[in-house]
């Protein structure tokens, strides 16, 4: 891994992020996941995009889907976003982090 493709580490949890744009760009489901402590990151992000898409929040439509390295060792298209957007679906996020 390089600057281009790159892991995090928050409270013990690792977050993916790619180089995108000339910015870095961070996994929503790994982020949504350290903050929830969900057991199915995936689909409390689905769920949640479903609702920030019913209030007509932009926030989804900034995300990017995103090639990530998986743990099966394949990449596959991820919603990520930048820090400004990451910050805006955290503030939508319930959670004790």
């Amino acid at each position: 891994m390089g600057k281009k493709d790159a892991l995090v580490v928050f409270q013990d949890k690792k977050i993916r992020r790619a180089w995108f744009n000339n910015e870095w760009y961070f996994s929503v489901v790994d982020i949504v996941g350290a903050l929830t402590e969900s057991e199915d990151a995936h689909n409390y992000w689905k769920v949640l995009k479903h609702r920030l898409n019913k209030e007509s929040s932009e926030v989804v439509t900034k995300c990017n889907q995103l090639k990530l390295l998986a743990s099966d060792g394949k990449y596959y298209k991820t919603d990520c976003a930048n820090t400004e957007t990451l910050f805006r679906i955290i503030q939508s996020v319930p959670s004790k982090n």
